[in-house]
């Protein structure tokens, strides 16, 4: 076994065209008809916001390796270039299967089940025409701003990610060459315009079919030889030299602002678009052909979000999941009081994320809580933990808040909360130099009639209250003493960087998690060579680095039995004979996105379980500062056993890594239809139901005898 290479390239996949298959089974969802109609346009709406995400940072990252002449190879021995050329054909494989899925399976349902998508304005019939016409006069025209190009207007700044119509013109009097023209499609407007009528079918139709249909009066004193809608994409991967920068938000504010004019990495424009307009738009904008994709359909399918959203198609939806009280947090009750009575573990969207603000909202109130501190790297536009932790500082509170500003794509957001926050009297800090703090924690010190006690909120997901009911996560809260030493050093090594002599039950990267989950693996190996029981069962959004996999290589050749749950990126290989035969790996895509990270190593039958922050990326485990948490409590243990075990029975929304490298759904040979996701929502039911019976029988015990006390 020793002279097995772990590492050799030919055992990994690629991590791109791992995630592309990821956005593969995103789509399939958008493609299988069993799922509701509009949840089918949902998800193919996703698989677009996420290849435009791909797009502005991975694709964008290999480009600059490519131009910078890098030509280290990755883990599955490629280097950017050829990884660029796969993608390439990969890419346009997907996108053609998008429009496919849209063209042939969701625009003919859709007209069947009673809503039209006009998809070309010359379907139009007189009457609605008329009435597109008088809408853009009266909504659109004032907002457009028309550009043209010529020697005295060089070729306009295209924002990023826009959606605009270009044009031929020519000057109606002198008949002369043609000129480029190009007007923004306008983001503040709706881009779902409804037309009226339509008694047995609603219609719809997009707004850059009303404004190519009415080009002509953009520019009057040219006729309008033709014009295609057109977008780009630009290299949005931000470039921070943190140690240069005298101050970090002003630096990210500035880079903010060049991100809309980053270099362009993606043309889409519509389909049979003039060639003459293409080869302006492609000289100008710099665009390599293989970067150019021709669309036969509405460009940036992440407006089919916005169709999902009209109203009065809830029977073509997926019923509402409501999330679940807690029952050991019930509305109104002391949270310092439950938790000391015991750990509580929350199981989000399936239990409400109220507790989580009830216990930053009840410290910021309690006269006896002296601080408050706490980790923030997503959090949601209205944010109710925001507001609790400026309610905290004004009442006088200790509020020390870690503000992530490097959060991608949320830097803006989190400038605007830190400022406020600062305003309002917290203690605001932005981590370590060339790190993110990627790690979820909250600590709460409190004067009680025995001392100080500490009690912590751990969590694998951000502090988010909107993502919160759309992923799902694990949240810990203890007062755990050694939990609350250790969460004390965390914050200490935040704000003040001084690392503590040792940690009691917390793990943090990027020094000592990776070294921990190597040694954990190393142990359930040594147990199978014994002759010992030996089992892994990992959850995490993705898998790619290469130290933990051959680790999980090298248990796997000693007999350890290893499940993987990992809901994207996978650059481990399944199948490979006397490496990774007792490895799995399956994938769930469902109505809420995966995001937990739970690992249970069964340790010779006194399994050990952990939850965190950290997926087995490099990324996580060495630029990061993230952090692990033991769950010791017995029955929180099994309830998580029981989540891994539940998804590893999953065959609705789970598909299974085959040896070849690509993902079917599992079997369902001799079994009924299973979803772990239902069934985790209906046990969250079912345990709130349980309590609110239980509180009402107990309240029905009393009833009589207090009425018997008034009557006398």
């Amino acid at each position: 076994m020793d002279a097995i290479d772990f590492y050799n390239p030919k055992y990994y996949t690629n991590r791109e065209l791992s995630w592309i298959l990821f956005d593969h089974r995103v789509l399939n969802e958008a493609r299988d008809k069993n799922i509701p109609l509009f949840e089918r346009l949902k998800f193919l709406s996703i698989t677009a916001s996420n290849l435009d995400e791909f797009f502005m940072i991975r694709i964008a990252s290999l480009k600059d390796m490519v131009n910078a002449k890098y030509q280290k190879p990755d883990i599955a021995g490629m280097t950017p270039k050829e990884q660029l050329e796969k993608l390439d054909v990969a890419i346009h494989e997907l996108v053609e299967l998008q429009y496919s899925t849209y063209n042939r399976a969701l625009v003919p349902k859709l007209k069947q089940n009673g809503l039209q998508i006009i998809g070309r304005h010359e379907e139009l019939s007189k009457k609605e025409a008329a009435f597109v016409d008088k809408y853009f006069e009266e909504n659109v025209y004032p907002v457009l701003t028309p550009m043209a190009l010529d020697s005295s207007r060089p070729f306009p700044l295209v924002r990023n990610k826009t959606l605009n119509i270009a044009a031929l013109v020519r000057k109606k009097e002198s008949g002369g060459e043609l000129e480029f023209a190009t007007v923004q499609v306008p983001g503040v407007l709706s881009r779902i315009v409804e037309l009226p009528g339509g008694e047995d079918v609603r219609k719809v139709i997009f707004l850059e079919e009303i404004i190519e249909r009415n080009m002509d009066k953009l520019f009057l004193n040219y006729d309008i030889v033709c014009a295609y809608p057109f977008r780009i994409m630009r290299n949005a991967d931000l470039t921070i030299e943190e140690d240069e920068a005298a101050d970090l938000l002003k630096e990210i504010e500035k880079q903010l602002k060049k991100r809309q004019w980053g270099q362009a990495i993606r043309l889409e424009v519509a389909a049979h678009c003039d060639k003459r307009l293409l080869k302006i738009l492609k000289e100008e904008l710099g665009i390599e052909p293989q970067n150019i994709y021709s669309i036969e359909g509405p460009l940036d399918l992440t407006v089919l979000m916005k169709v999902y959203g009209l109203e009065g198609f809830d029977h073509l939806k997926a019923p509402k999941h409501t999330p679940q009280l807690v029952p050991q947090l019930p509305p109104g009750c002391s949270i310092f009081d439950e938790i000391r009575r015991g750990d509580i573990l929350l199981h989000h969207p399936y239990q409400t994320f109220q507790p989580v603000v009830d216990f930053i909202r009840q410290a910021a109130r309690d006269p006896e809580v002296l601080a408050i501190k706490q980790t923030l790297y997503r959090v949601s536009g209205n944010s109710p933990i925001i507001a609790a932790l400026a309610l905290a500082a004004e009442n006088g509170k200790q509020v020390t808040v870690l503000v992530e500003l490097k959060a991608r794509f949320d830097e803006e957001n989190n400038i605007v909360w830190a400022k406020m926050l600062e305003k309002a009297g917290c203690h605001v800090i932005y981590g370590l130099v060339g790190l993110k703090t990627h790690s979820k924690i909250t600590l709460v010190v409190r004067r009680e009639e025995d001392g100080i006690r500490r009690y912590v909120h751990l969590g694998t997901g951000n502090y988010n209250d909107a993502t919160a009911k759309l992923y799902t996560d694990i949240g810990l809260m203890t007062c755990s003493e050694a939990i609350g030493e250790d969460a004390t050093a965390v914050f200490n090594m935040l704000s003040g960087y001084s690392e503590p002599r040792m940690w009691n039950k917390l793990t943090l990267a990027p020094l000592w998690l990776k070294d921990r989950f190597r040694y954990l693996i190393a142990r359930e190996k040594k147990f199978a060579q014994e002759g010992r029981p030996a089992r892994i069962i990992a959850k995490m959004n993705s898998l790619c680095d290469q130290d933990i996999i051959a680790s999980l290589y090298e248990a796997s050749a000693a007999g350890v039995k290893i499940d993987l749950i990992v809901r994207g990126i996978c650059c481990l290989k399944t199948g490979i004979r006397g490496i990774s035969e007792n490895i799995t790996v399956r994938s769930i895509v469902g109505d809420f996105l995966e995001h937990s990270r739970i690992f249970y190593f069964e340790n010779d039958e006194h399994y050990e379980i952990y939850c965190g922050s950290a997926d087995w990326m490099p990324r996580n485990l060495e630029r990061r500062v993230e952090i692990l948490f033991p769950v010791d409590r017995p029955e929180l243990k099994e309830k998580l056993l029981h989540i891994l075990q539940s998804q590893l029975g999953d065959n609705r929304k789970a598909s299974v890594l085959r040896g070849d490298g690509t993902y079917e759904k599992a079997s369902r040979r001799g079994k009924l239809p299973y979803g772990s996701q239902d069934e985790f929502y209906q046990e969250a039911v079912s345990e709130a139901r349980a309590f609110f019976e239980e509180e009402s029988a107990v309240t029905r015990t009393f009833v009589p005898e207090m009425h018997h006390d008034s009557d006398m």
